[in-house]
């Protein structure tokens, strides 16, 4: 059988890895709480699961402020990129490069002609206010993500309201896959959520992949208050598409506040020493809001570090980056020392003996 390439983080299977540095997942892996539920479930999996996802999606607009019809559950993000592509068949579509390449992918599957808006590293692959002209009436679609994989970074509060008062004015669907944003202290700063309006032509995408280490289970979900939009994406889903076991993770992993917190105070304090160390080792880095760093090395630098059982992301296949471009995840400080000796050692370079004591 012959597969596409897989052109993602978290490949495992086919390498020797010790430290894997390439999948932006929580690096205190799953709670325990969300584990306790998974064995839980397995008793309870001969009946079908819930076609609707009843409980997990009130517990959610119960969360989120709106209305449980505005919430559909997913086979994970990447799921309900390609419902919003194969459902809305946008004919043109704005994507900002570099970014996650399944949005592309999704939007090629549905025949729609991407225009890439590409984002410049001068300025940091900041998105900047002349995307308000990019967004036409000859525009159908506009996918944008924000915090952005792999750059890091975030669409100005004020720009990001502009971008959707725009989209309101010329009818343009927006996408706004915020996956990342619950891996940040400024969830609330940044969100569209709390702006949305009945009818608006604006899809949010969240995940429980990365902040609750549930990237096995594979359960997303979006929310969207135009119910016509939401319903035409439920009709390009399979039926029972969320498992049982995937369902009781997500009711469980909303209740563990205190995960959450531990989560994003160890995230301050490692992304912190991670840009030290490579600063430190005189490494180009890009400073970062969420649990990855996007950093310039030699090009043989993801294979050398494989051969020490390090696997880190090269960026290479993301348009606007080069195969001097890698990112890799925010780890627990002994796997950030690991990387940054491992590192020094490509530089020539000795770890800093006061950093590497910390």
């Amino acid at each position: 059988m012959v597969l596409s390439g897989y052109g993602h983080g978290g490949d495992i299977y086919r390498n020797r890895v010790r430290l894997d540095f390439s999948a932006n997942v929580n690096p205190l892996g799953t709670p325990p709480e969300v584990q306790n539920a998974v064995r839980e479930a397995a008793g309870r999996l001969a009946p079908y699961p819930d076609p609707y996802c009843g409980a997990l999606r009130a517990k959610l607009a119960a969360r989120l402020g709106v209305e449980e019809d505005a919430i559909l559950c997913g086979n994970g993000a990447a799921e309900l990129i390609y419902s919003f592509a194969l459902a809305l068949a946008p004919r043109r579509a704005l994507v900002t490069t570099p970014s996650f390449s399944e949005y592309a992918a999704a939007l090629e599957a549905a025949r729609c002609r991407v225009l890439p808006f590409p984002l410049v590293r001068k300025r940091d692959f900041q998105v900047g206010e002349e995307i308000l002209s990019a967004i036409s009436r000859d525009v159908d679609a506009l996918i944008l993500c924000n915090p952005n994989n792999p750059t890091g970074q975030c669409v100005a509060p004020g720009l990001l309201v502009r971008i959707l008062e725009r989209c309101r004015e010329t009818g343009c669907l927006l996408l706004l896959d915020e996956c990342f944003l619950d891996l940040t202290d400024r969830e609330a700063a940044f969100s569209l959520l709390p702006l949305l309006r009945p009818g608006d032509p604006v899809v949010i995408l969240r995940a429980f992949t990365k902040l609750y280490g549930m990237a096995g289970l594979r359960l997303g979900y979006c929310v969207c208050r135009n119910p016509e939009l939401l319903e035409r994406m439920s009709r390009f889903q399979q039926p029972w598409n969320v498992s049982t076991p995937a369902q009781a993770a997500g009711l469980a992993a909303l209740d563990c506040g205190d995960f959450v917190r531990e989560t994003l105070a160890l995230l301050s304090e490692e992304r912190w020493f991670l840009e030290t160390g490579l600063t430190e080792l005189g490494i180009p880095f890009l400073p970062s809001k969420v649990n990855f760093l996007l950093f310039q090395g030699d090009t043989d630098w993801g294979a050398r570090l494989l051969a020490q059982g390090i696997l880190i992301r090269s960026c290479v296949s993301f348009p606007g980056l080069t195969e001097r471009d890698y990112r890799v995840a925010v780890r627990t400080r002994p796997e950030n020392r690991a990387l940054l000796a491992a590192l020094a050692k490509l530089t020539d370079k000795k770890e800093d003996d006061k950093n590497a004591g910390k």
